[in-house]
């Protein structure tokens, strides 16, 4: 599902590059690091049978032999520097999930699972739980503000927010476990509906962050080491701890394991 050196090195074109070509899907990532938003598109892309060329994302800070912002570029080509940018053929570059995703959906293989419900609750039920998970204010925005660094700055990090955000990351958790119970009953494996949708795929990843997956989903690199530590010390905050069932961890080894490509293929310096 990428351009490949071999499997588990693959190449990674430039980001001018990325936006000159006029044919082909490109997506920016950090080469050894699953940065949780590219991880998750790029899990998207796997399921969708969308087959993706891997560009370099610019590292945050400034250049220190030329002084100038490495980011300079990104924000000069999309108005922005999140992660990822989504280039498709001649089209706008895309930065926000929700339309990378409809993108995935409407590029992706003929016989791919569908990602966004027909049924119109369904659809409603699916976009306002990756709401919850993805947007502002929202699972992943909660984490990155727990401590004070450039990243918690980029997304609104002061005392005040940090000191309610476990509270909101513990209320997140607690509602997508009562959420798998009552699919259970409705002999579901899968968060919205009968069948898989983008929901499964989006938590399933970003639920790394307080999970960390064992190296036969998530390969350690020098480049993620860190962030998996992130991820444990996540993990073993009493209250969040607290709410990490069994169900919660057995949706999300289900969902990679069945779904999506694993051990993930990262690229950087394996450990």
């Amino acid at each position: 599902m990428s351009n490949t050196k071999d499997s588990q090195n693959p190449n990674f074109i430039t980001l001018e590059e990325a936006a000159e070509m006029k044919e082909g899907t490109r997506v920016t990532f950090i080469p050894g690091m699953q940065a949780l938003y590219a991880e998750a598109l790029k899990n998207i892309c796997f399921v969708k049978g969308v087959s993706l060329i891997r560009a370099l994302h610019p590292l945050m800070g400034i250049n220190k032999q030329t002084g100038e912002d490495r980011q300079a570029k990104l924000y000069e080509l999309t108005s922005q520097s999140s992660l990822p940018t989504m280039f498709h053929d001649d089209e706008r570059p895309r930065n926000v999930w929700i339309e990378q995703l409809s993108l995935a959906e409407r590029i992706g293989s003929e016989n791919s699972p569908k990602l966004i419900p027909s049924n119109l609750q369904d659809r409603i039920d699916m976009f306002g739980l990756c709401a919850v998970i993805l947007g502002e204010d929202g699972l992943v925005w909660n984490i990155r503000i727990l401590s004070d660094n450039p990243l918690a700055r980029k997304y609104g990090y002061s005392e005040e927010a940090s000191s309610k955000a476990i509270d909101k990351i513990v209320e997140i958790i607690k509602m997508i476990d009562a959420r798998l119970d009552a699919q259970a009953k409705l002999d579901s494996p899968y968060l919205v509906g009968k069948s898989l949708s983008a929901i499964d795929i989006y938590w399933a990843t970003m639920v790394m962050s307080t999970l960390p997956t064992p190296p036969e989903i998530m390969p350690r690199t020098e480049q993620n080491q860190g962030m998996i530590m992130w991820f444990e010390n996540n993990s073993k905050i009493p209250s969040i701890e607290n709410v990490l069932s069994k169900k919660i961890q057995e949706h999300q080894h289900y969902i990679l394991k069945t779904y999506c490509e694993t051990p993930a293929i990262l690229g950087g310096d394996p450990l």
